[in-house]
């Protein structure tokens, strides 16, 4: 009976022992998988981040680009943005290529404050090389660039970052596409870095505070000129003294109000800009000009579904700038430049033109500069894959008397007897596009431009040589300057 027993009890121990191996060797059960789940509460692609409850979407696009005409005014080495897109000779690109890619994200989260929205958008570029001058060593290497548009945080009406300025309108400077040259109001499509407050009051009016730090926009302020400073060699390019702003004092001051209502859109737009030099000399013992105050007004108009077709618009806006020429001829538009002609009476013929905030010189006060512009777009929907467009812009610039006199006494060193002196000029610019859409978020684009220069100055300078342009000194005749470019464009949305 003890045998049995045993037997047993050791059998049943045995049972066990195997049993509980066994158990060991079996795996664990799995954590439930966190699948990435749809969020519905901001609209299409967004999605919320694994573990958390913020919604998160990325987005962007690929674009090539081809820009065919020795002017390029489409943000390339062009006419109005460097020296040899101007010259008209061997130096100058006769096309341009870019390619392109934007990625932005975006993301959103409830609180009980509202919505606490990030947002980013940085841009990789790769651009044509660009001659900087006759020698062949001066050819500027072709490198990636590095861009970054958008960076910012809204929370509970305010905005903390860079983005575009509530002085632009939503369309910035292309109104029906175009150029970055069209001038006739603001653009900070790259982006400015500022702190904004907006307060929505219903039915789609909004009103809208900010300071804004327009040294952070593309390419800066405008000119602030020091004449006492300039040179004949810098006067045949645009550039009329030393650009001598001093430190900043105070952010520029924006205020708007939209109303955004299914018709469409009209805005108010309304800034103020400090204009604080340096010194009228090298030392802070010159002295300087006293601080003044600069401003701009900009009213905006879209008109949409007009009777034409279904989803075509009007785009329009008017501008008024003393003292903050950058809200008018905006952040892409070149501040000085030159462009070359042919001529019958001289070696060749020029036109430059340089923009400013204001204009002082040994001893004065800062005499503003005073713009208007206007600029406007239509846009019509042949189909669902066909659209075209029509857009144009005009500019005015006029320097105050005091600038003028200042400007025009270095003018007489290089003037041709009988030639008169007068900095101000008008910029135009029209041109028609066509788009077609063959598949959704992919588009072909062909977009052709002409601009104008209409320069005030008459007659004939005996200029010095311009050696990055491979100018040689000579006689010029003063003549307004005319270019042509057609942009082509690819570019898939996703």
């Amino acid at each position: 009976m003890k045998l049995v027993k045993s037997l047993l009890l050791g059998t049943a121990a045995g049972l066990i022992a195997v049993g509980g191996a066994q158990a060991a060797d079996l795996p664990l059960k799995a954590k439930a998988v966190e699948y990435v789940k749809i969020c519905s509460l901001y609209g299409a692609g967004f999605y919320y981040i694994p573990g958390t409850d913020t919604c998160v979407k990325l987005g962007g696009y690929v674009r090539a680009d081809a820009i065919l005409g020795g002017a390029g005014d489409y943000g390339f080495n062009n006419s109005t943005s460097s020296t040899n897109g101007g010259s008209n000779n061997r130096l100058t690109n006769y096309y341009y290529s870019r390619a392109r890619f934007d990625l932005n994200v975006d993301t959103r989260t409830a609180t009980e404050y509202g919505v606490v929205r990030t947002y980013a958008d940085m841009v990789f570029t790769y651009d044509t090389s660009n001659v900087t001058g006759s020698n062949p060593s001066a050819i500027s290497a072709s490198a990636p660039s590095l861009g970054l548009f958008h960076a910012f945080i809204q929370f509970a009406g305010f905005t903390f970052g860079r983005t575009v300025s509530i002085f632009d309108a939503p369309w910035q400077s292309y109104p029906a596409g175009g150029p970055d040259s069209i001038p006739g109001g603001s653009n900070h499509v790259n982006g400015v870095n500022q702190v904004a407050y907006t307060a929505d009051f219903g039915q789609g009016i909004t009103g809208s505070l900010a300071l804004q730090d327009e040294t952070t926009a593309s390419n800066g302020q405008s000119n602030l000129w020091n004449v006492s400073s300039g040179t004949a060699a810098q006067f045949v390019t645009g550039v009329y003294g030393a650009n001598d702003w001093g430190g900043t004092r105070s952010p520029d001051i924006i205020g708007a109000v939209r109303v955004d209502q299914a018709w469409g859109l009209a805005q108010i737009s309304v800034a103020a800009h400090d204009l604080h030099t340096a010194y009228y000399g090298s030392t802070e013992s010159a002295g300087h000009p006293e601080d003044k105050w600069g401003w701009a007004v900009q009213g905006s108009l879209s008109i949409k579904n007009i009777p034409t077709g279904a989803g075509d618009n009007i785009n329009l806006q008017a501008v008024y700038t003393d003292g903050a020429t950058r809200y008018n001829f905006q952040s892409l538009f070149p501040q000085s430049f030159f462009m070359f002609g042919g001529s019958g009476s001289a070696y060749q013929s020029i036109g430059f033109a340089g923009l400013a905030d204001g204009v002082f010189g040994t001893g004065t006060g800062i005499d503003t500069v005073k713009t208007w512009g206007l600029r406007g777009g239509y846009t019509h929907n042949w189909s669902p894959n066909w659209a075209s467009a029509v857009y144009g812009g005009y500019a005015q610039l006029k320097y105050g008397t005091t600038g003028k006199s200042l400007i025009c006494a270095n003018f007489a060193t290089i003037a041709v007897a009988g030639s008169t002196c007068n900095p101000d000029f008008n910029f135009g610019v029209v041109g028609v596009n066509t788009v077609w859409t063959p598949v959704k978020n992919l588009a072909f684009t062909a977009d052709l431009s002409w601009s104008r220069l209409d320069q005030k100055y008459s007659g004939a300078i005996t200029a010095p040589a311009i050696a990055t342009a491979a100018k040689p000194g000579a006689v010029y005749e003063l003549k307004d300057q005319n270019s042509v470019t057609m942009m082509l464009r690819a570019q898939r949305n996703f």
